[in-house]
């Protein structure tokens, strides 16, 4: 685990200052603040890093690894009952299982066999899991993880046929290089095509680009806990 180059004091002024920005995209747009989740993204830093803004009163975190999530969240989450986990890495079908124990949200769903892995376990009296996002390769880039947009159909059919899953919405991560917002509205004009409600995009660097074309779950990390020690 990691610790932050910032003092306790400083991550709260970013946190503080990163709501403060959410409240002014989503009003420059008119949208209600309050509709938007913002996911805090606490990958790789201990939980002592973490626990001010948990302090706070926050209650969405993002991890990328179950075996991570466990070993840091397992202690707290009995204690904080508000809190509330979000998987935004990818999710091996082997940890399926641990990974509907522990996470309130998937972000990456992206292939049928993990789905098929999600219907095994969606009826265990265990699972707290109860939202899911398919994860949208927007660039068809081949190092990323995700399903194309022509994808999608096939994917609601599916999704159908298994008794209890059911996809919120779309998650997307704009190709690093490139301007993110005709991707942003490119995914949400693909969500209202398909009928989906939510869409998670938009991190450290764009998210109140993300809130302007349509965004409900942000991720946001670096912007409030800085780089890791």
């Amino acid at each position: 685990m990691n610790r932050s180059v910032l003092d306790f004091s400083q991550i709260i002024k970013n946190y503080n200052n990163v709501i403060a920005r959410v409240c002014l995209a989503a009003e420059s747009v008119n949208r209600d603040p309050s509709d938007i989740c913002l996911v805090v993204v606490s990958k790789t830093f201990d939980i002592e890093v973490i626990k001010p803004i948990i302090d706070l009163g926050h209650s969405d975190f993002g991890e990328n690894r179950v075996q991570e999530a466990d070993m840091k969240w397992s202690p707290l989450i009995y204690n904080y009952k508000h809190l509330r986990l979000h998987l935004i890495g990818h999710l091996q079908s082997n940890k399926t299982k641990r990974a509907t124990q522990l996470f309130d949200t998937i972000h990456t769903i992206d292939s049928l066999k993990l789905l098929n892995e999600l219907g095994k376990h969606i009826d265990s009296d265990d699972n707290k899991c109860r939202h899911f996002f398919l994860e949208i390769n927007m660039a068809n880039e081949e190092q990323k993880s995700g399903i194309s947009i022509k994808e999608i159909l096939s994917y609601k059919n599916h999704l159908n046929t298994i008794r209890k899953v059911s996809c919120d919405g779309l998650m997307c991560i704009p190709p690093f290089d490139e301007e993110p917002s005709p991707y942003f509205l490119l995914l949400n004009k693909v969500a209202s095509q398909h009928g989906f409600s939510k869409l998670s995009m938009g991190m450290s660097a764009d998210f109140e680009k993300a809130i302007q074309f349509g965004a409900t779950h942000i991720r946001v990390g670096s912007e409030i806990f800085g780089q890791r020690q």
